[in-house]
């Protein structure tokens, strides 16, 4: 079976978090954040995807299964269900529709993982997207 990896990079320098990749062999990183910036260095979109190709890690960013705004609000307020909620709602659209379609065509060739900031996967987005891809894919899912 394959085996779908979650990672999130809160707490985490660039290099701990390419370790943890590594130690898990992770080939491709699905990042499914809205926004792909970062306050933290090293995690914005162009910082992330330059050292992955230096690690031997590809990239792939899906901004439609990303939080909206609204459900990454709540989810820093600390109001999961609502932010789940939200989130139903945008995995319901037709753009990520279309990606949920890449990321599992990804995910089947290559080892991956997803990407999200929360450290915690079980309050976090990527937890959700990784319960509807299993439901649409045999895979074990690992939170890194």
């Amino acid at each position: 079976m394959k085996t779908l990896s979650t990672i999130g990079y809160e707490g985490k320098t660039q290099p701990e978090f390419l370790a943890e990749l590594a130690a898990g062999g992770i080939e491709l990183v699905i990042d499914v954040r809205a926004v792909a910036a970062s306050r933290r260095p090293g995690f914005s979109k162009t910082a992330l995807r330059n050292a992955l190709a230096e690690a031997g890690i590809d990239y792939l960013h899906l901004r439609p299964l990303g939080t909206p705004a609204a459900g990454r609000e709540a989810a820093r307020k600390g109001r999961i269900a609502e932010m789940r909620r939200i989130y139903a709602v945008q995995l319901e659209t037709d753009e990520a529709a279309l990606a949920m379609e890449q990321a599992l065509e990804a995910a089947s060739a290559r080892k991956a993982a997803l990407l999200c900031y929360e450290k915690d996967a079980p309050g976090c987005h990527r937890t959700m997207l990784a319960e509807r891809m299993l439901a649409r894919q045999a895979f074990e899912v690992v939170d890194l």
